[in-house]
This record gives structure tokens, C-alpha cells and sequence, in this order.
């Protein structure tokens, strides 16, 4: 069921996302312990999801945004696609992601930003991968 909205470039419902995390990061250890959560929230729903689900139990510190542009993103794709054997790695699923994402993740971004002024940073993903992995390091706060 997840592959097929993920293959029409739609968003998994909140109710099974977040209890995944949630039940994942239970299980890792639940307390005092830091998470990275890719792509989440992507609409308005997940972020409303999160809200109710998790309540005053984590705390978000931090909202990492790449940025590349449409081109090179279904060009990685594409590449990817030739070995990840995931059903979303091609240029067709790409473009309605990105049109997902344009309409339901963008209005999340700044919305977080508006509401907590810094808890979004911005990463030029057109970067090398050290380089790109270098910023993170240093938003996370996790180099010297």
C-alpha cells in the first residue's frame, strides 16, 4: 500500500507515518536521544498528525531544507533508478513529486519558519555530497 502513493508521487495518510516513527524511535530509546527524520512533515496533515501523535513528547530543534533545482533532481533520480529498484525512481514519478511538493511541502516550510524564526536552515544541495554534508554537520551542530 506505502509503494503505490509513493509510485503516484502522493503522500502516505499521517496516521501510518507517524506511528512508525513513533513506534522507531520507542524502540531505539525513546528519551534523551536526538532523531533525523527525513521528509517529514510534507503537508499539512503530517504536521497536524505530529502535533497530535507526539504532543510534548519530542521536541523539533531543527528543519533541514535542500534546495536543488527541478533539473538536477530528476537527474539524481534518474540515476539512482538504475540501481535502487525503487517503483518513484523515474522521471515521470519525479514530476509529480515535485509538484506534491511545490503545493503541500513549500506552504510547511514556511509556515515553520514563520512560527519559529530559525528552525529552518537552508542546505545548497547543488553542492558536493562532503559539502553538503559538511553544512549539515555544522547546523547540527555536530562538529567542533
Amino acid at each position: 500500500m506505502i509503494n503505490e502513493y509513493i509510485k503516484q508521487g502522493a503522500i502516505v495518510p499521517v496516521e501510518i507515518t507517524v506511528n512508525l516513527i513513533k513506534k522507531a524511535m520507542q524502540e531505539a530509546g525513546w528519551e534523551k536521544k536526538r532523531y533525523l527524520i527525513d521528509g517529514f512533515p510534507r503537508n499539512q496533515d503530517n504536521y497536524d498528525g505530529w502535533c497530535k501523535v507526539m504532543g510534548d513528547d519530542v521536541r523539533v530543534t531543527k528543519c533541514l531544507f535542500f534546495k536543488a533545482d527541478e533539473g538536477e533532481l530528476i537527474k539524481r533520480i534518474e540515476e539512482r533508478g538504475k540501481t535502487s529498484g525503487r517503483v518513484d525512481d523515474n522521471a515521470e514519478s519525479m514530476k509529480k513529486r515535485l509538484i506534491t511538493f511545490n503545493k503541500e511541502s513549500i506552504p510547511i516550510v514556511e509556515m515553520l519558519e514563520a512560527k519559529s524564526p530559525g528552525l529552518v536552515s537552508n542546505i545548497d544541495a547543488m553542492q558536493s555530497v562532503d559539502k553538503v554534508f559538511e553544512d549539515i554537520q555544522k547546523v547540527l551542530k555536530l562538529t567542533p
